[in-house]
């Protein structure tokens, strides 16, 4: 008596299931959300645009990620085996980015992949001028914390070069226009550091974030030299304007402009296109949607006692 009891239950649980999944295949529910893949197109690949992070990390930075190297004599047979790795996956992930525009273009998987390689090539190549401006963020990060014992110890534990290194390299892609992977790479730097920082930013030279967590940069900041944020920024944008049929309008500048030698202390949120003028200074827990002049300081009104 129990089994048959039992068998009806499982009976009643299986029809509960088979009507969910009727619900969730329906078509008419799908469209917009899901991205048909089609055999001869690639698509993105999670693990192995970490590996990709992971490769490029110890291009830049050999010794302190990837494998540890005992001395220089062997650096250009590590640094050999990593740039063909990153190569070969770079150019598989770039490809399954192209395929996603296969639908506007009819692009033939053949063209794809001649693409695909040709674009690797062009990012491995930057690497030498990345590494450049990645040590000149190190520096800022060493020289603007008093904590900080040594250079090394930026590069191991700092997780504004962490999101840094993956920034940098997503920005590069992005500027040659290869579509999702950038994201992807920055949202996963995201996820490991608590840093968003669109790949699409421009960030200039000796750039830091001191601690880094819950900091934002918004897709069309453009940040100059020497800044320094701490966390809890946020470098966002307003309420962005609609067009004729309410729909929000794309592709607009709409995050601020940070000057050079500019300082944001904590919590503080910069919205809109509006312009941080060279050796401003923005107090913590400000809220802030005008321009401010060079050299000016802002900070909190304070609170007067009645």
């Amino acid at each position: 008596m129990r089994h048959i009891i039992q068998t009806k239950s499982l009976m009643g649980y299986r029809e509960t299931i088979n009507k969910t999944i009727s619900e969730l295949s329906k078509a008419d529910d799908l469209k917009g959300i899901f991205q048909k893949s089609l055999p001869e197109y690639l698509m993105p690949n999670g693990e192995r645009i970490k590996e990709i992070i992971s490769l490029s990390r110890a291009l830049l930075f050999p010794g302190f990620y990837g494998k540890t190297i005992a001395d220089t004599s062997s650096l250009s047979y590590y640094i050999g085996v990593d740039a063909d790795k990153l190569f070969s996956l770079l150019s598989e992930q770039i490809e399954a980015g192209l395929s996603f525009q296969k639908t506007q273009d009819n692009s033939k998987r053949e063209d794809l992949k001649k693409q695909a390689s040709h674009l690797a090539s062009c990012l491995i190549e930057k690497l030498p001028s990345i590494r450049k401006i990645l040590l000149t963020d190190v520096e800022a990060a060493y020289s603007g914390d008093p904590a900080a014992e040594s250079y090394y110890e930026v590069i191991y534990c700092y997780p504004i070069i962490k999101a840094l290194s993956v920034y940098r390299v997503a920005h590069e892609l992005l500027r040659m226009n290869v579509p999702l992977i950038p994201r992807i790479m920055t949202e996963i730097a995201h996820s490991e550091t608590g840093i968003d920082i669109h790949p699409g930013a421009q960030i200039g030279t000796y750039f830091t974030i001191d601690h880094g967590t819950g900091v934002v940069i918004g897709a069309t900041c453009i940040i100059g030299d020497h800044v320094k944020l701490y966390q809890g920024v946020t470098l966002g944008a307003r309420s962005f304007p609609l067009d004729e049929n309410g729909n929000p309008i794309k592709h607009i500048p709409r995050h601020p402009i940070i000057g050079n030698n500019v300082i944001v202390y904590s919590n503080s949120t910069i919205l809109g296109r509006i312009c941080i003028g060279d050796g401003a200074t923005i107090g913590g827990n400000v809220w802030l949607t005008h321009d401010v002049p060079a050299g000016e300081t802002v900070h909190q009104t304070p609170c007067t006692q009645e």
